[in-house]
């Protein structure tokens, strides 16, 4: 009890110091995570390793990518890709329908792509089509950000439903099968909430880019072919990945399928991704690549992206080491609450620790022994715990979330704002996934 009550004010503080004492969020997470080590009385050691291990293997996950990712949005945005990019899908999907376009993208991209490295590569087009469509940022930055956890927490090949599938002996197959409606009627929540609540929010999606500008770079931009290709080859790649990494193994287990997992790995298809960015340009310079240059320019904008990421890995390590899970597994574990049980307790745990993944593969490896008292023994109902316990995985995003700190900082986003936009639209569709998953049990056994 004492631990879930230091994770309500450590999150109380995080808040209260961000946005009232204006506290930078960096040192704001550090000092909370280090506060919520000692006070919950962990080794002084496993506190170092907590600091250590959650910033870099965060930053070993996300960092190069956040850093690739903003070179290639740099410059898409300088050379003019990212307008024709927006001048092609507006005149292909009407202004009308942005929202919802940026949500399918976000949906079919994280169904291979983490979420955060979705974002990450997505957030260059995002916020040209909406500085030309002339809407909030934030209504297409949380449809984006909504969207790419649905399909990250609901649909295998993304690592969390196989694993859950594997551990509660569920047929694949019917995970997809019961996945695809729940999700897409999911999907279509995300699209209202983000055009009713969020584009109520104005955030301007590139405040330094004027209309001048824009006429400027208008006149000498490569062709929309040319310049979705940055953004396509790496998403191709790490999607050629997944598919070499199944189990069934089919591009073979001999040099090519060696080859594509290199090259689909994130890291690697995002320097591709930039190498091709370079040919945007009419003429490419060295001033450029340099400091000074637009290459200079990105990775300073990065550079705060992602030490902000990085002490949010630092307090999502410290709950993980500190035992919340179990703690918060073996309150729930004893209360029979049907098909609410695994939903209830991927949420706390979710929100406990930040990793949807993290809270996917606890839940269900605590679920496991007690499929059987609580009756779920068929296939059908089998893959409804899974889709309750993705459903419960999404449930909520916030400090401890290293996504979170991506989403927010990518749109321009003040802490508070994530908090009103992004944890509430995670809380909005994760129970909204998890009644349909409930609906469809009444029918399914």
């Amino acid at each position: 009890m004492l631990k879930l009550l230091l994770l309500l004010f450590s999150i109380v503080f995080i808040i209260f110091s961000t946005t009232r004492l204006r506290l930078h969020p960096f040192l704001a997470l550090l000092f909370t995570s280090i506060g919520y080590g000692l006070a919950s009385a962990m080794p002084m050691d496993q506190i170092i390793e907590s600091i250590n291990s959650g910033f870099g293997g965060t930053l070993g996950h996300i960092g190069i990518v956040i850093i690739a990712g903003t070179i290639i949005g740099t410059f898409l945005e300088k050379s003019g890709g990212a307008y024709a990019l927006a001048e092609t899908i507006l005149h292909k999907i009407g202004v009308k329908r942005i929202i919802p376009a940026m949500g399918i993208i976000g949906y079919i991209v994280s169904i291979p792509v983490f979420a955060d490295s979705g974002f990450v590569i997505l957030s260059p087009l995002n916020k040209t089509l909406s500085k030309r469509a002339g809407i909030s940022l934030a209504a297409t930055a949380i449809v984006l950000s909504l969207c790419l956890t649905i399909s990250h927490t609901l649909m295998p090949p993304t690592p969390g439903p196989i694993a859950a599938a594997g551990l509660l002996g569920a047929d694949l197959g019917l995970v997809i099968l019961f996945a695809t409606p729940v999700s897409i009627i999911v999907m279509v929540l995300a699209w209202i909430f983000s055009d009713k609540v969020a584009k109520r929010v104005w955030i301007d999606p590139n405040p330094e880019v004027t209309t001048e500008h824009v006429q400027k770079v208008a006149k000498d931009v490569p062709g929309a072919l040319k310049a979705v290709l940055p953004i396509f080859v790496p998403i191709a790649l790490i999607v050629a990945k997944s598919i070499a990494d199944m189990p069934s193994h089919p591009l073979g287990q001999g040099v090519l399928s060696d080859l594509v997992t290199f090259i689909g790995t994130p890291v690697i298809a995002l320097f591709i991704g930039v190498i091709l960015a370079f040919t945007l340009p009419k003429k490419l310079k060295t001033e450029m690549l340099s400091q000074p240059g637009w290459v200079g320019e990105a990775l300073t904008h990065a550079a705060i992206i992602i030490m902000i990421t990085g002490a949010g890995g630092v307090f999502g390590k410290m709950l993980q080491n500190s035992g919340i899970a179990k703690v918060i597994g073996d309150i729930l574990s004893g209360v029979h609450l049907g098909l609410w049980l695994p939903f209830i307790l991927a949420a706390a745990i979710k929100t406990a620790q930040g990793s949807s993944t993290v809270a996917i593969i606890t839940t269900a490896s605590i679920i496991a022994p007690l499929m059987q008292p609580l009756g779920y023994t068929s296939p059908a109902m089998r893959a409804l715990v899974v889709l309750t316990i993705g459903s419960g995985a999404m449930v909520v995003s916030h400090a401890n979330d290293s996504f979170f700190w991506v989403v927010t900082q990518m749109s321009n986003m003040d802490v508070n704002t994530g908090y009103k936009l992004h944890s509430l639209g995670t809380l909005v569709i994760g129970v909204c996934a998890a009644l349909l998953v409930w609906f469809l049990s009444l029918f399914i056994s």
